[in-house]
């Protein structure tokens, strides 16, 4: 024993460890201090304590951006510590760490095997730690309303410490990364309030930066950067990486937003010099796409292009790995049938052993001869009856559905916009019809070919799409023209969702063989406001709206008007 100073008493070391950890995200500078202080302690500590020191230590080691040391102390605790509790926790710690690190295919199988054993933990605290990371797993597939089952999991079975903050909080981050979130969504401004009443900075930095992304989402920069400029303190504080980079990046996105090049510079500088090498993120996409478009503007041909190489290869970058996230979610999903499908199998087979021994008691051959027949026919029945009910299915789809971009085919669209409309005429709800046309898509056919133009027509419908809603119809029309009803959306919902796809289309080149193809798009609307529910009549001002748009430049969006005649956005 050291000399001089005589080791703390179990009890309160054993109380350390608990604050500690109920502090995390709660108070993380109190959270540090504290685990300095347990580690004076170390030598003195029991051989459980000593590993729960080392997941903390894991914790903090994750919370500072070192996945892979992280991942390292977490798998040494999951098999060595001989504590399922612990063990369990670590394991859901090291779900998020796998998803942070981008190694889904590990993450998803890991998640499949969690959300079996499940039934066995017993433990509150691990078995709510389990349902949070495997709803964030969720989320990162794709899988909203699956996030979300989960997050409401976890909300009954809140332990002793915890609020309803990071369920809530679960869901808004789910809510938002499917486009179903606006500004004035009650679930934000829910789960802000829980989290600041739960006093937890850190969560509540998320639902504050979320709401800073919705407002830049809508073009309203002033209430973004107010809102930054008062949570900047407490993401400093805290010194969570993630916080910082986005706060960075959203900044820039405010300050060129407002039209203040200098400081939208500096704000996207800031979050490329914070970022580590290799990184591929949304924040580093959105910094890099504000740098080239600072330059540009000013007359900085040569560091616009080195930010737009930049900005493709983090926009390329986050879109494979959105890629990767699904087929890794769909690769789990397989291998976890096939498991199940093998143990069936081998059910099956120890019931048809038994059966034989049975039969070869008795003596009754022939019996086992028809058995066998019997077998072989029903297989053929289910197997045919699998290749009919397939066949029926693709048929379906194909009389559905566009050939090329996957979408709605005219004469589907056009049925499911009737039908929606009709269903919207009882409620008194409001919509607005979309018409898109690409502007001089003949040339890019005649100028690159005919494959390069059905590959701009796929990348502009995944682009609408990323600004859709489930629930609105999206159809093509025929050649480069698109249909899009949004429902339950008022006129000035419209123009502004229609001027953000037109936008977007605008600012997302596709880079060819050595070229690069630019794009734009002009956009008629109609509105159920001024031009009734009658689809005929919707798609005749929303096309002569098209049409003026075509006729007055292109690449803008005009809309009808009330007294008849058309405005442009």
């Amino acid at each position: 024993m050291p000399c001089g100073r005589a080791p703390a008493h179990d009890t309160t070391r054993a109380q350390l460890l608990n604050q500690a950890e109920s502090l995390r995200t709660e108070d993380h500078p109190r959270f540090v201090q504290i685990l300095e202080q347990i580690h004076r302690e170390a030598p003195y500590l029991t051989g459980a304590e000593q590993w729960r020191l080392r997941y903390l230590d894991a914790w903090e080691i994750m919370f500072e951006g070192d996945y892979a040391k992280a991942e390292a102390a977490l798998r040494e605790i999951i098999d060595h510590s001989g504590d399922e509790t612990l063990a369990a926790k670590a394991s859901a710690q090291l779900l998020s760490n796998l998803g942070a690190n981008r190694r889904y295919a590990e993450a998803f199988a890991l998640a499949n095997r969690l959300t079996s054993s499940l039934p066995q933990v017993k433990d509150p605290q691990a078995r709510f730690a389990l349902l949070m990371n495997i709803s964030q797993m969720l989320d990162y597939a794709g899988q909203t309303d699956l996030a979300i089952h989960y997050a409401r999991m976890a909300e009954d079975v809140i332990p002793a410490g915890e609020t309803l903050c990071r369920p809530l909080s679960m869901q808004v981050a789910a809510l938002y990364n499917s486009k179903r979130l606006t500004s004035d969504s009650p679930e934000v401004q829910r789960a802000i309030d829980t989290c600041e009443a739960a006093k937890e900075p850190v969560f509540t930095n998320i639902m504050w930066l979320t709401l800073s992304s919705l407002y830049l989402d809508e073009n309203k920069p002033g209430k973004a950067m107010a809102l930054l400029d008062r949570i900047g303190p407490s993401i400093r504080i805290n010194h969570y990486y993630p916080h910082m980079l986005s706060e960075q990046a959203e900044r820039a996105q405010g300050y060129a937003k407002l039209g203040n090049d200098n400081d939208a510079r500096k704000a996207a500088l800031a979050a490329v010099a914070m970022s580590h090498p290799g990184d591929i993120s949304e924040w580093l996409m959105v910094a890099y796409e504000v740098l080239y478009q600072v330059e540009k503007r000013q007359g900085h041909s040569a560091a616009a292009l080195s930010y737009y190489e930049n900005y493709v290869t983090q926009d390329k970058g986050y879109l494979n790995d959105i890629s990767a996230r699904t087929v890794a979610y769909e690769a789990a999903q397989q291998h976890m049938l096939v498991q199940k499908l093998e143990t069936e199998k081998l059910s099956k087979q120890n019931n048809i052993l038994r059966l034989q021994q049975a039969l070869n008691t008795k003596a009754v051959e022939t019996s086992r001869l028809y058995i066998v027949l019997l077998l072989m026919v029903l297989v053929s029945v289910v197997f045919w009856l699998f290749r009919l009910k397939r066949s029926q299915l693709r048929f379906k789809k194909l009389s559905c559905h566009d050939g090329l971009t996957g979408i709605f085919n005219h004469q589907h669209f056009i049925s499911e916009a009737d039908h929606a409309l009709r269903l919207l005429e009882k409620k008194h709800g409001t919509a607005c019809l979309i018409f898109i046309d690409l502007d001089h898509f003949k040339q890019v056919n005649d100028t690159h070919g005919h494959a390069t133009g059905d590959a701009v027509l796929r990348r502009t419908v995944a682009i609408c799409q990323q600004h859709l809603r489930p629930t609105d119809l999206f159809g093509r029309l025929g050649g480069e023209e698109f249909g899009i009803l949004l429902l339950e959306s008022s006129r000035d919902k419209g123009m502004v969702m229609a001027d953000r796809i037109r936008k977007a289309i605008e600012a997302t080149p596709m880079d060819g063989d050595g070229y690069v193809i630019s794009v734009s798009a002009s956009v008629g609307l109609a509105s159920i406001d001024t031009s009734g529910y009658r689809l005929q009549r919707l798609c005749r001002e929303a096309d002569a709206a098209l049409y003026r748009a075509k006729r007055t430049g292109r690449n803008r969006v005009v809309a009808d008007t009330e007294n008849g005649s058309l405005v442009e956005a």
